[in-house]
């Protein structure tokens, strides 16, 4: 039994050579260890190849987020997301709140959840993927960028909204969101309500489709807040001022005592 689980692994792992000589080396003590290796060592490659790829980036752990700060935050629904159980229904999420809320860093870490269970993931902001799109030279080269955009199982479009973009940047947004809808899940996060994507798309005629195609069978949170960048870099600074009146109070100190000495 254990020598046919063992042969199936290196099956799947595509062990070409130990398979043509199983019955050779089948009830050889190294045999288990070396297949196990292989396994964990494609495991590894992938989780990391699954990261570089995804563009996540840098971001701080969600155990790191101060709940107490919102004034409207749904922990709850956004610890439901972390068990990713949205992608069996291609759920959308909508992270929704001002600037410097930690729409990004949520969805960034729903991302990385989801890269090392072994799904494609790819993080990408809203102007960056619209002005590659718009660049491409030609409807083959075209197709072949929209491709990539579709193909991850999960999508981040991160920052919508801080930017106005042009009627052709707004067709090529829905193309995007039309190919995902009901197959794939997009994760969109956004500074603006929907009733303001008018602003962010002027003159585009399917600002209404695109917002249609993400709110069916979405979640929609929305982050009530003060900028925690800017809350951190008041704590910031306080504490440089406290450290350099210690310093000064402990210099000030030290030189009496040699006043003293003296």
């Amino acid at each position: 039994m254990k020598n046919d689980l063992l042969l199936e692994k290196a099956k799947t792992l595509k062990l070409h050579g130990i398979i043509a000589h199983w019955e050779e080396i089948c009830e050889s003590c190294w045999i288990e260890e070396v297949i196990l290796w292989e396994e964990k060592e494609r495991i590894t490659r992938g989780l990391e190849r699954r990261l570089r790829s995804s563009r996540i980036g840098r971001f701080k752990p969600l155990s790191h987020f101060d709940w107490s700060w919102p004034a409207k935050c749904d922990r709850q629904a956004i610890e439901e997301l972390m068990q990713l159980e949205f992608i069996k229904e291609s759920t959308n999420i909508i992270l929704c709140g001002p600037n410097g809320v930690g729409k990004s860093m949520i969805a960034k870490n729903i991302a990385y959840q989801a890269a090392i269970r072994g799904l494609t993931v790819l993080f990408i902001s809203a102007t960056h993927m619209l002005n590659e799109l718009a660049s491409c030279d030609g409807e083959g080269a075209l197709l072949r960028r929209i491709k990539y955009y579709v193909q991850p199982c999960i999508l981040v479009v991160d920052e919508v909204g801080y930017l106005s973009y042009s009627p052709r940047y707004a067709d090529l947004l829905f193309d995007i969101i039309s190919r995902r809808y009901h197959d794939k899940p997009t994760i969109v996060t956004t500074n603006k309500p929907f009733s303001e994507w008018n602003d962010i798309f002027p003159n585009a005629s399917c600002v209404v489709s695109i917002i249609d195609r993400l709110v069916h069978h979405s979640e929609i949170i929305s982050i009530d807040a003060p900028s925690f960048r800017l809350k951190e870099a008041t704590e910031k600074a306080e504490k440089r001022k406290k450290d350099r009146s210690q310093k000064k109070s402990q210099s000030k100190n030290k030189n009496s005592k040699k006043e003293e000495a003296s």
